[in-house]
């Protein structure tokens, strides 16, 4: 099922957090224009706000946009269904508990004395074992993502990102946890948060 334009530019905006016009219109490959219209016109229905801090400036969900983007997903949803969405989720929180570790080891290398000493990425051998996990993680996400867009379109994509952010982390370690860019953990995050929203659940459950 393809989502409409509408719909994706308010769901962006959540995904997103706080992003500018190029940004939002590209999470989802939206005309920049019709983007730009859609969020001026959210933002006369009070849905969105635009905010700056230190010269940067950003699209934010307000707390009623934030109710109308669950009503339009709720609607969505029931018209594509959640069987297989809801299904796929369960398989995914495992999945989670074991990015989340995975990203924790690539910060922490527990030492004797001190459990908690910072990773300083002079152990190959170490790093090897967190990147061998998420080349296992990319290969699930796969089939995950593959099931999730067959039913919803809009749910495509996060296993290509997963693996281009993978795939430069021998060049740049910070293509694992970095923020600021589409990391592993940026884009694993976003699919969480994605998938909480479009089924309507609290993060946890």
């Amino acid at each position: 099922m393809r989502s409409s334009a509408e719909l994706l530019v308010l769901h962006a905006v959540r995904l997103k957090g706080m992003g500018d016009e190029q940004t939002i219109a590209g999470r989802f490959a939206i005309d920049p224009e019709m983007a730009r219209e859609l969020l001026l016109d959210y933002q006369a229905y009070g849905w969105v706000t635009w905010s700056e801090f230190a010269g940067t400036g950003g699209w934010s969900l307000t707390p009623a946009g934030r109710v109308e983007n669950e009503r339009r997903l709720a609607a969505e949803r029931q018209e594509a269904g959640d069987a297989v969405l809801r299904e796929v989720y369960q398989e995914f929180l495992p999945l989670n508990a074991r990015l989340q570790q995975a990203c924790t080891d690539w910060q922490l290398r527990p030492s004797q004395d001190d459990p908690m000493a910072f990773n300083d990425h002079t152990d190959p051998a170490w790093d090897a074992r967190v990147v061998k996990t998420l080349t296992a993680l990319s290969l699930r996400l796969d089939e995950l993502v593959a099931r999730l867009s067959g039913v919803l379109e809009r749910l495509g994509g996060y296993d290509l990102r997963f693996a281009d952010a993978l795939g430069r982390v021998p060049r740049d370690n910070t293509w694992v946890d970095g923020s600021g860019k589409d990391s592993c953990h940026t884009v694993w995050f976003e699919l969480h948060e994605d998938l909480i929203a479009t089924l309507g659940v609290e993060r946890g459950q």
